[in-house]
């Protein structure tokens, strides 16, 4: 985590996963040496990743998803490479009560998105790909009894990013999300997985993220050369989903876990009782 950088900036990954709130969500960006320089393009996924992709069957189709009543919009979807526009008023309408205009990063929004939450169950995350601009200023720390926390104080640095979290509607947003799906799909294969598929992942990356740890009290910090670590080292391991988790407080955890569960019900169609809701 960099002293001077925000301590975490993916919770627009999860608005994002859940923008999927994805587009949503989570962003807080890690907290490393922030020297990589900006990119146009994804990064590709590693050659042993796509090969397991490649030969694994899929487990959730996105015909079973919950997509509710009615699909968000009937309309043709855009080539991928010209959907930002639709994507980002979509995306808008869906963030009740938020101002998601000015968080999104409006170039290539599927891709970021794809390749933000490809990223989160493994320990790095670029921060060049996030589809969310990062929280302002730098990661608040205190003291407690001697030792370095975060702050109690840090998780306002969130709140822009929680208020669109909480205003969405699960529901809506997995019918946004169906409709448009095969931009997702796309997006997922060029990213570097030509025989994977997207919705697979976003399950495997919201049950990491839902088994991350809720500790009692703040991890304790220690500051190694340009950044923070966890001093518990098992912590300091977690994937950079689950790090997202712990850095935003635990307040806003519980309620980013509240937003995915219901996701994920939907995503998997449990709640239904029969499978429905095709791709067009």
């Amino acid at each position: 985590m960099s002293k001077q950088a925000s301590v975490g900036s993916w919770i627009g990954a999860v608005i994002v996963v859940l923008g999927i709130l994805l587009a949503g969500a989570y962003l807080a960006r890690k907290a490393m040496h922030l020297s990589a320089p900006p990119s146009a393009s994804a990064p590709a996924a590693s050659a042993s990743a796509a090969i397991s992709a490649a030969n694994m069957p899929i487990q959730h189709p996105i015909e079973q998803a919950q997509a509710g009543p009615a699909i968000a919009s009937t309309a043709a979807l855009p080539a991928l490479d010209n959907s930002d526009a639709d994507v980002a008023s979509a995306l808008a309408g869906l963030a009740s009560g938020g101002d998601l205009s000015s968080l999104l990063v409006r170039q290539q929004i599927i891709a970021r998105i794809v390749a933000t939450i490809d990223a989160l169950p493994r320990r790095g995350l670029s921060t060049y790909m996030l589809p969310v601009h990062p929280p302002k200023g730098a990661v608040i720390t205190q003291d407690s009894d001697g030792t370095t926390v975060i702050g109690t104080q840090n998780a306002a640095r969130y709140a822009p990013y929680m208020q669109i979290i909480q205003g969405v509607d699960p529901q809506a947003l997995v019918a946004w999300y169906v409709h448009a799906y095969p931009l997702f799909q796309q997006a997922y294969r060029q990213l570097g997985y030509p025989k994977g598929y997207f919705n697979d992942r976003l399950i495997v990356v919201i049950d990491d993220m839902l088994t991350a740890p809720e500790p009692a009290q703040s991890p304790a910090l220690v500051h190694s050369n340009t950044h923070y670590v966890y001093t518990d080292p098992a912590l300091e391991s977690l994937s950079a989903g689950q790090k997202l988790l712990l850095r935003v407080g635990s307040a806003n955890e519980a309620k980013i876990k509240t937003q995915l569960r219901a996701i994920r019900a939907r995503l998997i169609g449990q709640t239904l009782p029969s499978a429905s809701a095709s791709m067009e």
